[in-house]
């Protein structure tokens, strides 16, 4: 790559990486190029880090910049063509999982390309709906990649989301002019810049912020199809609240701490890793009872919203799923069944 084109290719570089969702705006440019000019052309390693230092400010682009500049910032010698040339066809091997973010790196940089990969064989599958089965089937899921579309609209449907019970009062204070409890230790630090003279009144009022959500999310045979959105759209609510999601199909998953990653690629990765059973059985009432004896008291002590997303199909005659239910109603501020197949009244 020549010092001529340095500039178009570093331009054309950023301009894939705000495709891929990154913030690159003009001023970034200008200092990537500017950064570029004092650093100098060194080795690969070198070019890495000076651009990472400039484009890369928050922790869920790292994934995105590694990707991009590993497939463009790439140059194949002479001798890597020959030898690509006279090698024997390899044995082909299993498919690797795709990195985090490689479909929003692969549309910025192939958006108007087309492929020329044959078409795939259309897989049959079976739909599970309206059935219920309590077979422990173990089995995980690739969730497929968001696009940066995908990831843009689900960003402004989520912040434009208004939910009910949006602020609640907390037992913590902070300063507030109308409030009604007089704050002694903010009283007397005003007065010292009057000698003492004047005390000016100073109150506090409690705090006012989300409640937090808690999700018990269905992954069986009937409920697979809805569990990329409603995972989805738990990740995005993560930003705004407080929220500790739970998945049961046979068992009960807490899969909190891996949707809390910045990334949601990264993020429904790590989640695909911790739970086995995907579209497996259907065994709510002992998934209840674990969550209830288990977990109710860490997660339902801040009085949260909790959201039930399943679609009912029950195995076990007896009345142990009512039991749990009604013990969780009486546990949380509300309990909110979601139901998909309510579209089929």
């Amino acid at each position: 790559m020549t010092e001529g084109r340095l500039a178009q290719n570093l331009l054309y570089f950023g301009r894939a990486l705000r495709t891929a969702g990154m913030a690159v705006g003009p001023g970034v440019m200008l200092d990537a190029a500017e950064a570029m000019r004092i650093a100098g052309l060194g080795s690969r390693e070198d070019l890495y880090w000076t651009l990472h230092a400039v484009f890369v400010s928050r922790r869920e682009d790292h994934a995105v910049f590694d990707q991009a500049f590993d497939l463009f910032w790439r140059r194949r010698s002479a001798g890597d063509k020959l030898m690509a040339l006279l090698s024997p066809v390899a044995v082909p091997v299993a498919p690797q999982p795709a990195k985090p973010g490689a479909r929003r790196v692969e549309e910025a940089f192939f958006a108007g390309g087309k492929t020329s990969q044959p078409e795939a064989p259309p897989e049959v599958e079976v739909d599970a709906r309206l059935t219920a089965s309590d077979a422990d089937v173990l089995r995980t899921r690739d969730f497929a990649q968001m696009s940066a579309a995908e990831l843009e609209q689900a960003r402004r449907r989520i912040a434009a989301l208004k939910m009910p019970d949006d602020q609640v009062a907390t037992r913590r204070l902070a300063p507030d002019p109308r409030g009604r409890r007089v704050d002694m230790r903010a009283a007397l630090r005003a007065s010292l810049a009057t000698g003492g003279a004047f005390m000016p009144l100073r109150t506090r009022a409690p705090t006012r912020r989300p409640p937090p959500v808690v999700a018990l999310l269905d992954i069986s045979g009937s409920m697979s199809d809805y569990a990329r959105p409603v995972l989805h759209f738990l990740h995005a609510l993560g930003a705004r609240r407080r929220v500790h999601t739970f998945l049961f199909g046979t068992r009960l998953t807490n899969v909190s701490r891996a949707l809390r990653h910045r990334d949601v690629d990264a993020a429904l990765a790590g989640v695909a890793e911790l739970v086995p059973d995907w579209s497996g059985g259907t065994r709510i009432a002992p998934s209840l009872r674990a969550f209830n004896k288990d977990w109710s008291r860490r997660v339902l002590a801040q009085n949260p919203v909790v959201l039930l997303v399943t679609d009912g199909l029950e195995r076990d005659p007896d009345d142990t799923l009512a039991r749990e239910m009604d013990r969780l109603h009486r546990s949380c501020r509300r309990l909110v069944w979601l139901n998909p197949l309510l579209r089929y009244a």
